[in-house]
């Protein structure tokens, strides 16, 4: 969806009373249903006495990312019951998610840090395993040893490509990238959750590393959706592209793709796992994770937009169970590049309400169930597309009670 479409809607859904029903749609829409209404035989959470918490704040690792679907949780579970050879698996399902993503090639990989590593491996050795074996040792190896990133890019995340041994190249302007570029330089790298605090975006660092027969490498972990931004980069021309699986497509936790160029990433599986004596090695990828993220990526690009829909009407659940507090504000928005899913701020006066976002997260906190949202001096804000169905009802009573106890 473009984003002047995203907010569509928003002025003609349904006051609170009719915005979720118990249907089996809305129970299909979020996957998350049997999470809540399929007991468990053993509840393992209750049993080790660690705390549970409704997630309205983010797919933060921390926090254990998001929930998966249930057609994710039934490729996980049918799959754990055979065998079969691990790269007779990444070859078929990569051919499948390069298709779906309009890449030429893809590999499964342990989260997005793992695929920027691998990515940048493959980068260093090529297809030759005797240089992969050496990573991260690269003195004496014929390797080239520099990446390149923008200043503004420094999110902390470049450490996946300084595991390989290379040094990072720090620039800002185009002037300096040129001056930078040298035959010790293997990639120039992007973060795009950072491309508005670059100077350089997307098309002239293409046309740079073009020009100068660079690979290039962007980190889009995040942000999808929108659905688009599976294959936007792609086809931008990025020889690398490297994307979380366990946050808004909600695939496994510790799962992320790395996708491009067809050499490229014949080059990064040589470091990667089963293969032993590799800086990859422990960046393992078991079967049924790499089904259940195949299943995920085709449900997202399938679902997506319906589930948007969906998302909207949690939200607007919420924010009507809220507006209508004397001295109460809120505002829905999508941010601009990363998690870009709706979001809901709720702010107050607190001249009428003496209450701080700390007091009210700490009260939604302590409470049974627990909530977990963000918070700032005066306001409070939350999402809603890796909640269970239902929890929205939940969260929307809860908030009510904090900020109507003074």
């Amino acid at each position: 969806m473009k984003r002047r479409d995203l907010l569509k809607g928003l002025t003609v859904l349904p006051l609170a009373g009719g915005i979720l029903s118990e249907s089996a749609t809305g129970a299909e829409l979020s996957g998350g249903a049997s999470v809540v209404s399929a007991a468990a035989k053993r509840d393992l959470f209750k049993e080790l006495g660690i705390r549970t918490f409704i997630n309205a704040r983010a797919t933060l690792t921390f926090m254990t990312g998001s929930l998966m679907q249930d057609e994710v949780l039934d490729a996980i579970n049918n799959s754990s019951r055979r065998y079969c050879m691990l790269d007779e698996l990444q070859d078929k399902v990569g051919a499948k998610i390069a298709e779906l993503c309009h890449a030429e090639a893809a590999t499964v990989t342990s989260g997005a840090f793992s695929a920027i590593m691998l990515g940048t491996a493959g980068v260093l050795s090529g297809n030759d395993p005797k240089k992969a074996a050496m990573i991260p040792h690269l003195a004496g190896s014929g390797m080239k040893t520099e990446v390149i990133m923008q200043k503004g890019h420094n999110i902390g995340y470049y450490q996946a490509m300084q595991n390989c041994g290379v040094t990072m190249v720090w620039i800002e302007t185009r002037e300096e990238l040129e001056q930078a570029i040298s035959d010790k330089t293997a990639m120039m790298a992007f973060m795009n959750c950072n491309t508005n605090s670059g100077k350089i975006k997307h098309q002239e660092w293409l046309e740079v590393a073009k020009k100068h027969n660079i690979p290039t490498l962007i980190d889009i972990a995040a942000d999808v959706p929108p659905i688009e931004n599976l294959w936007k980069f792609n086809e931008m021309g990025f020889d690398l592209v490297c994307l979380s699986g366990g946050k808004a497509i909600r695939g496994p936790q510790s799962s992320g793709v790395l996708m491009g160029k067809k050499d490229l990433i014949a080059a990064a599986r040589i470091s990667a796992s089963p293969r032993a004596s590799t800086i990859g090695r422990g960046h393992k990828v078991n079967k049924e994770e790499i089904l259940g993220l195949y299943v995920a990526i085709d449900r997202f690009i399938r679902k997506g937009e319906e589930e948007w829909n969906y998302w909207l009407k949690q939200i607007a659940h919420i924010e009507n169970a809220v507006k209508n507090i004397k001295g109460v504000k809120t505002r829905v928005f999508v941010p601009e590049i990363a998690n870009a899913t709706p979001n809901l701020e709720i702010s107050w006066d607190p001249a009428i309400l003496p209450l701080t976002g700390e007091q009210v997260q700490n009260g939604l906190r302590n409470g049974d169930p627990g909530i977990e949202l963000n918070f700032g001096k005066n306001n409070i804000s939350l999402v809603t597309f890796i909640m269970v169905p239902g929890e929205e009802k939940i969260v929307a009573t809860r908030i009510r009670e904090e900020l109507t106890k003074v």
